[in-house]
């Protein structure tokens, strides 16, 4: 009797004993998590494929750089959380960039990284280990927060906790020793259940803060409201907009926010780098400058050239945000909408509707309303080439209207006025760790996360070479996207540091790659685009797309964006 229950107890235990790879793969499913990016690796292959048999789909990338910005760019456009799974060692090494990157971006991104087996590298071993690399380190170093589990039991737990601390808002690193992973241990799903993400919570603004920005506004006639991507986030639109018909003030918003106040009449567009020849005009002239949620970094703030040397108010939900880049006279530390609210009250009723305050009148209205992009240049097209402006102003009309638009960095980031979104949650910059190269992994996950939407990637040639491996991973996943490559046959942003200093630019500049013919091998349909005639004869191309599009846009390397004669001046300024 005894013995037969011991073996009927012994054969209960065996079936509910897994491998440790496959209930961390069971856990985020559990999550919720509808598919994971990476690059196979022996250390973590057996991982990913469990994870792609149970229903949570593998995207496979074909650098680790570009598996990580998947990730970043599929957090980024649904808000939830991505995951990558990478290697040890070398592949770790691969993406340390990119990992940095998605740690820059604020994004909730959670990185799997496969590392070596708990007391591997003791002595008389079998050797040598030659993907030994110190990963904890270099990721902690890197400011990465980085969770690595000791044992077979702590490891769902540890996951747990990885994914607790990206939902705070960062990304992490998970590092899965290859021994770990193949131990059994017996599935107890309740014991390691994630906790839901939690709701941020912030304390009111004083009052003092309020009744200090109060007196200024008060006393303003020309202010200035400046919105980021916090106050975007904050659902701050409406509040901010009854705030400037309470104070008639114009509105502006960082790059990041692009297009939360379209439509509005008094909307500028983005202020500093990418601002318009309207917007500066009214910015130049306020008095008092109030902003939301936004950081007022180099863009947004033209190396400090953009805005006025008047009263500045900062609100911010984080206290360290206020004043970093640029100083805040008045600091609020609370929410936009409630802060924006808040002052409304304290204002009082808002004037009639035939009443002109601050800038609201007629005559700012009106040329608010007659700004025209066009006006804006003097087209400087050449023989083989196309002016970046007018191309952008041209693609604008002809690319779907529900659109995503992804940026990698370069010089031709000047075309980012040019090109409308239907709102900030449409627009990314992958400038966050200055670098070229990051833009086509996150549209990937943009594209993946949105197929409703037409993914649009803007990209230089410089960084498309860098990653121009990625055409393959699009046509394999069939990925919905369209790229366009800025081909000024340079690094572009180099190319205009060097030719003001009066140096040799011919490192810089480049021999004319047909990248149409490269992405048709691929299985993109294609373009070359060197003037606008040939744009128009690719218009159903893109304004209808079926299948991933390529266009390589020849672009006039002579036009230089306003950024960068901003930068040159701040670099020779120091």
């Amino acid at each position: 009797m005894s013995t037969d229950t011991r073996t009927t107890t012994t054969q209960a235990d065996q079936h509910q004993r897994r491998p440790v790879y496959e209930l961390l793969a069971m856990d985020v499913k559990r999550l919720g998590v509808e598919c994971v990016f990476g690059l196979m690796s022996d250390d973590t292959v057996e991982f990913a494929v469990t994870l792609d048999a149970i229903g949570v789909p593998f995207i496979g990338a074909r650098h680790e750089n570009n598996a990580i910005t998947m990730a970043e760019g599929y957090a980024a456009a649904t808000g939830g959380l991505g995951i990558a799974v990478v290697g040890r060692g070398p592949a770790t090494a691969n993406g340390l960039h990119a990992s940095v990157y998605a740690l820059r971006t604020g994004s909730r991104v959670l990185i799997i990284y496969g590392d070596a087996a708990i007391g591997a590298g003791a002595a008389n071993g079998i050797g040598p280990d030659y993907k030994e690399f110190d990963a904890s380190g270099v990721l902690a170093a890197a400011g990465l927060p980085v969770f690595r589990p000791t044992s077979a039991l702590a490891a769902r737990v540890t996951l747990r906790d990885a994914v607790a601390a990206v939902r705070r808002g960062t990304a992490a690193a998970l590092l899965l020793p290859v021994d770990i992973q193949q131990v059994e241990i017996v599935d107890d799903e309740h014991a390691t259940r994630a906790e839901p993400a939690p709701v941020p919570s912030y304390s009111p603004a004083s009052d003092q803060s309020i009744n200090i920005a109060w007196d200024l506004l008060s006393r303003s006639r020309k202010p200035l409201i400046v919105a980021g991507r916090g106050a975007y986030r904050a659902g701050a639109r409406e509040a901010l907009e009854g705030l400037s018909e309470r104070i008639g003030a114009v509105l502006a918003t960082s790059a990041r926010a692009k297009e939360m106040f379209d439509g509005h009449p008094y909307n500028l567009g983005i202020v500093g780098s990418f601002s318009t020849a309207v917007a500066r005009r009214h910015i130049e002239q306020a008095d008092c400058v109030i902003v939301f949620g936004a950081s007022l970094n180099c863009f947004t703030s033209s190396f400090g050239m953009s805005l006025p040397s008047v009263p500045l108010i900062q609100v911010d939900t984080a206290r360290a945000n206020i004043g970093r880049y640029l100083n805040a006279d008045v600091a609020i530390v609370g929410d936009a909408t409630h802060v924006a609210e808040r002052l409304c009250a304290a204002l009082g009723d808002a004037p009639s509707d035939t009443a002109e305050v601050g800038f609201h009148n007629p005559q700012a209205k009106a040329q608010i309303a007659s700004f025209d992009m066009h006006d804006e240049f003097q087209p400087a097209h050449t023989a083989h080439t196309l002016d970046p402006r007018s191309l952008g102003l041209a693609l604008d009309e002809i690319l779907p209207r529900k659109r995503n638009l992804v940026f990698d960095a370069g010089h031709f980031l000047g075309v980012v006025p040019y090109l409308k979104v239907p709102g900030p949650d449409h627009f990314k910059f992958t400038s966050d760790f200055a670098s070229i190269g990051m833009g086509f992994g996150t549209a990937l996950g943009f594209a993946r996360a949105r197929p409703d939407h037409t993914t649009v990637l803007v990209i230089g040639d410089g960084g498309f070479m860098m990653t121009i491996s990625e055409l393959e991973t699009v046509v394999r996943e069939d990925m919905p996207i369209v790229i366009v490559v800025m081909n000024d046959c340079a690094y572009g942003a180099e190319l205009h540091v060097l030719r003001p200093r009066q140096l040799p630019t011919e490192k810089s500049i480049f021999p004319d790659i047909d990248f149409a013919d490269i992405a048709a091998c691929f299985g993109f349909e294609t373009a070359t685009i060197r003037s606008l005639d040939d744009l128009a004869a690719a218009a159903p191309l893109l304004s209808n797309p079926q299948g991933p599009v390529l266009i390589d846009c020849k672009i006039n390397q002579d036009v230089v964006a306003p950024f960068m004669s901003e930068l040159v001046d701040a670099i020779h300024s120091d």
